[in-house]
């Protein structure tokens, strides 16, 4: 489904991510590992067309999307869910979903089904959907931002650190509605500190540092890598 071939990108004479290989096939469950910094993030901004590669190719089911903006890209099926959430505070969980369904503006009756299956997904933001969103708890913000993501209807959806601050039993039921998500038809990529987590749902992974890929393999192969072990997931 995604393909990333020798991607580099640079932030002025910075190069963020060195000569990148990824990819990601449908129905996978694919996770970037790496520190604050190692280029995760980067490679997300590049996907969503947020930043263009100066060497290497970006595609898409074969076509190639590193210059098409991110509105196209987005109606070409692939949606960021970013790391510190972007949503809305004033506005209400359901008009902050609503923004997430743009592109299908003029489908009503598929925006209502596509409603009516993130409500069922987190029945939270069903009880809550008339609160301001920036009332809701870490937790509840998050599952909003990945239910906004899910009314474009993503062929892949990028999920940018969704665990990050919030309690171990919140990341548990996050990790669970991801898994979720994936079975009902989304190709996810994530990216994760939290290793153990990830590597649990995942199919395979990507390991950075500093911009370059160092390790990659299955989850299994991942989880018994010393090196890995040692860096990420603390055993």
């Amino acid at each position: 489904m995604l393909d990333l071939k020798n991607v580099s990108v640079k932030y002025g004479n910075f190069t963020a991510i060195k000569d990148i290989n990824i990819r990601v096939d449908k129905g996978e469950i694919v996770v970037l590992l790496g520190a604050n910094g190692a280029g995760k993030s980067t490679t997300f901004r590049t996907i969503s067309g947020l930043k263009t590669p100066f060497k290497g190719n970006v595609l898409l089911e074969d076509d190639l999307i590193d210059n098409k903006p991110p509105d196209k890209i987005v109606k070409q099926g692939i949606v960021q869910c970013a790391e510190d959430r972007k949503l809305f505070p004033e506005m209400s969980v359901q008009e902050n979903m609503m923004m997430g369904a743009y592109i299908h503006r003029k489908k009503k009756n598929k925006i209502k089904q596509t409603l009516k299956e993130v409500y069922k997904l987190f029945p939270v933001l069903y009880e809550k959907r008339k609160n301001p969103a920036g009332s809701l708890s870490g937790g509840q913000q998050q599952m909003l931002a990945i239910g906004r993501a899910l009314m474009s209807k993503p062929k892949l959806m990028l999920l940018d650190e969704p665990s990050i601050g919030l309690a171990p039993l919140i990341v548990e039921q996050m990790f669970e509605s991801i898994k979720q998500i994936n079975k009902e038809g989304t190709t996810i990529l994530l990216a994760e500190q939290n290793a153990h987590a990830a590597l649990s749902i995942a199919d395979k992974g990507y390991v950075y540092e500093n911009g370059n890929i160092v390790v990659e393999g299955s989850s299994k192969e991942l989880f018994a890598n010393e090196e890995v072990r040692k860096a990420y997931i603390g055993a």
